[in-house]
């Protein structure tokens, strides 16, 4: 395997156990993909807005379990 082919590998592993952890492991992947889409059409991720505070500090919290 390539080098880029085992950094994709890698980063949907992580990406896939952000989903476990969230506690999403038996949702409908629909409806994971269509709430992420979701998010991602409201949120400006360059703006330091409330919001992208507030899931950083989830994420954070989530991530020191």
């Amino acid at each position: 395997m390539n080098k880029d082919r085992k950094q994709d590998t890698h980063e949907k592993i992580q990406l896939g156990g952000l989903v476990v952890k969230a506690g999403l492991r038996n949702a409908d992947k629909a409806i994971i993909l269509g709430a992420l889409c979701e998010l991602f059409s409201l949120l400006d991720t360059k703006s330091e807005s409330k919001i992208l505070k507030k899931y950083f500090e989830i994420g954070s919290d989530k991530f020191k379990e």
